[in-house]
């Protein structure tokens, strides 16, 4: 959010006639080996009107290009996965074969949502918690966040960057949205790996999902410059509980999910501080208001605690075999809650 849009102490700005939505970000999946079914993605959630408003849209000035970098390089990743996957070659019942040839999907039954087969995910840098803790490819805690399930977990996720993702790097800038997107990826992946040892995991919402976290953040530790901050901060944690829900669905690690969501959540108060309102205004060499108010620096000493700590146990916990589950006896029903229409494997 920017400071234009809900400055606090200026004049009431009449309400826009129509407001751009944000799409919470869609699931992160876990396939099983044998390429069985996968979650499905979470709805739209529409924004309050007063974030993000239009009316507001001239006065940032960072140009985004990196979001939209990102979501090409992710579309060509997956064309390339699935020229690689060569669903014919397998000989079996390919959806679309008669044209796409061998972009053509893997069967339904096997994966619903149009892509290639686990085997394929597996072999080109999907999360398997086998190969980073025994196979020394500490790399997949990264690459698995720029693969997809197939071709409706792409659109989902690449909608919902360029919703949520444009938005900040247009206020914030390139690099501190790219810092928070790749570091919450590789947060929700520690976490997954810590956790579900079962399976491969692919998908870019954990990262997704540290942009949301960053944005509560950032109206936390920016609250005395909004207004209208108790019914944002409403919409954002609506908005959040009901895509982190959602992730209880067999087949969604919702373990990616919060593990970015937290990482993000942490990195807002780090990398999205604001000046404090008044700051800018006071002339130039007789400033008397500091640039911060003092529990934003609390907050932003703490995060880096917390994320410091929280990566090196984690990180050391992985590399040395540990199952989470050994810990948390309960945190397993953070993924999948069974009930009667579905089961819920390890």
């Amino acid at each position: 959010m920017s400071n234009a849009d809900v400055e606090a102490g200026g004049p009431a700005r009449p309400a826009p006639a129509a407001t751009t939505g944000i799409k919470p970000p869609p699931g992160r999946y876990n396939m099983a080996s044998n390429g069985n079914g996968v979650g499905s993605a979470p709805p739209y959630v529409a924004p309050s009107p007063f974030y993000y408003d239009n009316a507001a849209a001239h006065e940032r000035h960072h140009w985004p290009w990196l979001m939209p970098l990102v979501v090409i390089a992710n579309v060509a990743v997956f064309v390339a996965i699935m020229f690689y996957n060569n669903c014919p070659r397998s000989g079996g019942d390919c959806v679309g074969r008669g044209f796409l040839r061998r972009f053509s999907f893997q069967p339904l039954k096997e994966n619903p949502l149009l892509g290639p087969s686990a085997a394929t995910l597996q072999k080109y840098g999907a999360l398997d918690w086998y190969k980073v803790v025994h196979g020394g490819q500490a790399w997949r805690l990264e690459s698995c966040t720029w693969l997809h399930a197939g071709l409706i977990h792409l659109l989902a996720n690449m909608v919902s960057l360029i919703f949520i993702g444009v938005r900040l790097e247009q206020q914030f800038g390139f690099l501190k949205v790219g810092l928070v997107y790749l570091v919450s990826g590789f947060g929700g992946s520690v976490l997954s790996v810590l956790f579900i040892r079962k399976g491969v995991s692919v998908g870019a919402s954990g990262a997704l999902f540290g942009l949301l976290g960053a944005m509560l953040s950032e109206l936390i530790t920016n609250w005395t410059i909004y207004t209208n901050r108790f019914a944002a901060l409403a919409n954002l944690i609506i908005i959040a509980a009901i895509n982190l829900a959602i992730g209880i669905l067999p087949h969604v690690d919702n373990f990616a999910h919060i593990g970015g969501f937290a990482t993000g959540f942490l990195l807002g108060f780090v990398l999205l501080m604001q000046p404090q309102f008044g700051w800018l205004e006071q002339p130039f060499g007789s400033k008397s208001k500091s640039k911060y108010k003092a529990y934003q620096i609390i907050l932003l000493l703490l995060a880096l605690v917390l994320l410091a700590a929280g990566f090196a146990v984690g990180l050391v916990m992985v590399f040395r075999g540990e199952n989470g589950n050994d810990h948390c006896s309960w945190c397993h029903y953070l993924t999948c809650v069974p009930t009667s229409s579905w089961k819920c494997d390890n």
